[in-house]
């Protein structure tokens, strides 16, 4: 985004650094002989002032300068549970992170872009003028780390060297925050000066979880400036408002994707995982889903592995979508995790050797972490998010208090997977074919359909509609999630479109990587399908099964039936790859169940998209033509063929 006269930069009005020598003099006044001399191993004048402007503005009793060194990474460690952000679990190497109780998601209503009254800004998402910010700064943030350790990282969101990599800052009083960047994030600082010298930009991050009282909780705030690519936070603790290198600076990345360089990068909410083809080929996919909806389980779902959250991408010289992942870790809901479905991560979490952060689960007696949906002996008692827990308990409102909470999570090094890829660290990515989308559908989508064209396929990355998780604070009901990026999208919704559309559909592609476009869903019920039962119509794992019909699909090795919707699997096919992928049988009505169109859901799906779009200003024209032809054809089925139309109506 363009910065014009008239663009106040908040750090810079507050803290008044404007000069190396004043940057130079600050650090003089708050850091050690030591972490001087680390700090001046950095050249570039514009990291040195605002690192520099936040030291003023925070006013820090000392500043830590991470080298990411084996003895940082400690004394970041230490510093963690001296300031009991963190306590020590059974297991060596893990530790319990809590939030406030009311604290356990994305403060979404407290959440603001910094904008002038001329800027675009997404209509999903909070504004607020440059002024006013300003002033919520500086009252919040003068002297709030106040007798605290200011901790200074330099990460790289992305491998180094990597073009669409972004190096970034994190500044935080937080050693929690800091020991999960450490895990999810590149430590780059012998190479952050050169990275941000080739690459022309860095990113800001300022953060202070205060006094950590449940009465601050009120005044918490996420501000982003996208002009300065800066981000404040304070007086909040959990990562998604905190960490602010990882949706805070992925919002950056959108801007930077969809404003500086359109047409030719993108900045997605998604996994990156492989499957493997026949004869050993490796099929490299990236997939969109909301958090809370299953990415993790899907990426894991890979037979290799490079990332469960966020993915960068670009089309490269050889004209292939190249992708990389801005993180090295997860930090993955563990609600549902068990053996059956997640088996790599589950001997991450319950074996020895690894290092793990775990936030907002039950701890027992004996200092062992346990969370709703583990399918393992739950305790009696222990302590959780909201105290002391014990079966049965319940809230003020009589409501029973889970094991878990919802959002619980674990943070780990992607080192730790057995089936983590070297490729992930490889500065000019990997080719990828495939690109799926999805949500917490229970019952309207079948559980795999591909696009039969690039445009069709950002139609239904447009379209996700998704059941609200535990993820945003507040969040009740189904909504729409529109490419799962949604809420990470600083501007107008239709520029974000029109980059999608000209991105896949860039002339730059190669026949031969043309993205093959899919949408994936399991959590198709079977109540949705006439059975009476809640639970899933099928296994976690069939998504193994759905990824690799894909894989075939692109390498054209694999049939198809056509429907307004997209091409649909054949059930021979399905029911060669169920034996083959996961020696299971696949009987035909189960097939059935699950791949005929309900007409009127599907119908009514569309209506809701078309209605929603309606509101928004400059769509590309792409969108309402592909909606209008699909309901078209949906209604021309319904009147030959009534309202549920078997797959068998498809084959011809």
């Amino acid at each position: 985004m363009q910065i014009t006269e008239k663009d106040m930069d908040i750090i810079t009005e507050l803290g008044k650094i404007d000069s190396e020598e004043k940057a130079k003099a600050i650090f003089e006044k708050f850091m050690g002989l030591e972490h001087q001399n680390r700090m001046l191993k950095i050249s570039h004048p514009d990291v040195l002032k605002r690192i520099a402007n936040a030291i003023a503005i925070c006013n820090p009793k000392s500043v830590f300068v991470n080298t990411g060194s084996p003895a940082d990474k400690q004394f970041i460690r230490t510093l963690a549970l001296e300031k009991k952000e963190e306590a020590p679990l059974a297991m060596e190497g893990h530790t319990i992170h809590f939030d406030l109780a009311k604290e356990q998601g994305r403060i979404i209503d407290r959440t603001y872009y910094i904008a002038n009254p001329e800027d675009e800004v997404s209509s999903l998402a909070n504004r607020m003028d440059r002024p006013t910010a300003l002033e919520q700064v500086r009252s919040n943030m003068t002297d709030i780390m106040k007798n605290m350790t200011m901790i200074i990282g330099f990460y790289m969101r992305g491998p180094v060297g990597a073009p669409a990599s972004n190096p970034a800052l994190e500044i935080t009083s937080s050693a929690y925050v800091a020991h999960s960047a450490e895990l999810l994030y590149r430590n780059a600082y012998n190479a952050f000066d050169e990275e941000v010298t080739n690459l022309g930009h860095f990113f800001t991050n300022v953060h202070s979880e205060g006094l950590n009282r449940t009465e601050d909780l009120p005044d918490a705030r996420v501000f982003m400036d996208r002009k300065f690519r800066t981000t404040y936070a304070w007086k909040c603790t959990y990562a998604g408002n905190t960490l602010l290198l990882k949706k805070g600076n992925h919002r950056f990345a959108v801007d930077k994707a969809v404003y500086d360089n359109p047409g030719n990068e993108l900045s997605e909410h998604m996994f990156i995982t492989g499957i493997h083809g026949p004869k050993g080929r490796i099929t490299w996919f990236a997939g969109a889903a909301p958090s809370g909806c299953g990415k993790t389980t899907t990426a894991m779902a890979g037979n290799v592995f490079i990332g469960d959250d966020l993915a960068q991408m670009w089309i490269a010289r050889d004209g292939s979508i190249r992708s990389i992942n801005p993180e090295c870790g997860i930090f993955g809901i563990v609600e549902d995790v068990n053996q059956e479905g997640d088996p790599l991560l589950m001997k991450v979490l319950r074996q020895p050797g690894h290092e793990v952060i775990w936030s907002n689960v039950l701890i027992d007696e004996n200092r062992v972490p346990h969370w709703v949906g583990n399918n393992e002996t739950p305790p009696k008692k222990g302590f959780n998010f909201q105290g002391d827990w014990h079966e049965g308990k319940t809230d003020e409102n009589g409501k029973p208090v889970p094991l878990s909470h919802p959002n619980s999570r674990c943070t780990l090094s992607s080192t730790s997977l057995e089936n983590y890829s070297k490729e992930a660290e490889n500065p000019e990515g990997v080719i990828t074919r495939v690109f799926t989308y999805s949500g917490r559908d229970a019952d309207t989508m079948p559980p795999v359909w591909v696009a039969p064209t690039s445009d069709a396929g950002v139609v239904i990355g447009a379209c996700i509609v998704s059941a609200a998780t535990a993820t945003e604070v507040g969040a009740t009901g189904v909504k729409r999630a529109p490419w799962a990026n949604a809420p990470f999208i600083p501007g107008a919704l239709a520029d974000y479109m029109d980059v999608q559309f000209r991105f896949f559909g860039s002339s730059r592609i190669k026949p031969e990587y043309r993205p093959v476009m899919a949408g994936l869903n399991y959590f198709l019920t079977d109540q949705a399908r006439g059975g009476s039962s809640p639970k899933l119509l099928g296994e976690k794992k069939d998504v193994k099964v759905w990824l690799s019909w894909l894989e075939r699909y692109a390498h054209d090795e694999i049939g198809y039936l056509s429907t307004p919707i997209g091409n649909l699997p054949k059930y021979e096919d399905l029911k060669a790859l169920f034996k083959d992928i996961i020696n299971k049988d696949y009987p035909r009505d189960l097939y059935v169940k699950q791949f005929s169109l309900y007409l009127d859901n599907i119908i009514k799906r569309i209506e809701l998209q078309e209605a929603a779009y309606a509101k928004e200003k400059g769509l590309p024209p792409q969108l309402p033509e592909i909606l209008a032809g699909q309901k078209e054809g949906l209604l021309a089925l319904k009147k030959a063929h009534g309202s549920i139309v078997h797959p068998d109506v498809f084959a011809g």
